[in-house]
């Protein structure tokens, strides 16, 4: 599984995928749901991070520079793949606007391994 557009490179943004995992976390509690952090089908599972903040910035990730290119948006398919009988594909996406995460460009070569920490110039 993974993000439909990883490894494309027609547009910006299409490298890699972040999500912050408090806010998929939310989405199924407000559900009754098992936590699922693959729900979105993101790269990268974030925690304590607001990506919305990382966007038209430069960033590290352990190793690896890459730059928030622009907030990847819920659409048709995240509505349809996390609807049910009590929550309608439009309600889906209406939740996770602004809060599907980022898409980002990769930057540099290297390595990222679970729990590298995130790091801004800023």
């Amino acid at each position: 599984m993974g993000d439909r557009n990883f490894g494309k490179s027609v547009h910006p943004g299409q490298n890699i995928t972040l999500i912050e995992a408090e806010e998929i976390e939310l989405f199924c509690a407000e559900r009754s749901r098992k936590p699922d952090l693959s729900l979105l089908r993101r790269n990268l599972v974030t925690r304590g991070v607001k990506l919305n903040a990382l966007l038209n910035l430069e960033f590290t990730i352990g190793g690896v520079r890459l730059r928030g290119v622009e907030l990847c948006e819920p659409c048709v398919l995240v509505g349809n793949s996390l609807s049910s009988e009590s929550l309608s594909p439009a309600a889906v996406v209406k939740h996770w606007l602004h809060r599907g995460g980022l898409r980002a460009d990769v930057l540099s070569n290297g390595e990222i391994v679970c729990g590298a920490r995130i790091e801004t110039d800023i």
